[in-house]
């Protein structure tokens, strides 16, 4: 099923998106630093729940979930980045980015498990991307 290496895409760009924000949380600096430190987390903690959700459907499909960094990094289309300080606009800027690239592929995977009548994924994924929609609308608004 098409859908099924969708998945794995996703999973991939998960774990590279956790480390992302990870370095993004600590190195953050500028006059804003406590909100986009404690919104980069709070971001980190649902993509890892999200993380784990998305291994676990894989794996009740009977597909093995890609599970090292070199798997991640070869399948990811999120990109690493080096450790530095980040000004407040760059996070914001490099988070949006990457949760509008996980949007389009949350919306790809759940119209695709549609069409394959993949009904646990659509609803979960239909969460997923009324999620990045939501952080989306709010980093706009950070931004202006």
């Amino acid at each position: 099923m098409k859908h099924e290496n969708l998945l794995q895409k996703y999973l991939a760009n998960l774990g590279v998106l956790i480390v992302k924000l990870h370095n993004i949380h600590w190195n953050v600096v500028g006059n804003r630093f406590m909100r986009i430190h404690t919104f980069t987390e709070e971001i980190y903690d649902e993509m890892f729940e999200n993380y784990d959700a998305v291994a676990e459907l894989l794996k009740m499909k009977d597909v093995m979930p890609l599970s090292t960094m070199a798997e991640y990094l070869e399948q990811s289309s999120i990109e690493e980045i080096k450790a530095k300080d980040f000004t407040v606009k760059e996070s914001l800027e490099i988070v949006k980015k990457d949760l509008e690239a996980m949007r389009v592929l949350a919306t790809e995977i759940r119209n695709t498990a549609d069409e394959e009548g993949d009904f646990e994924t659509v609803a979960m994924f239909e969460d997923y991307v009324g999620y990045f929609s939501k952080n989306i609308w709010f980093m706009n608004a950070m931004m202006r």
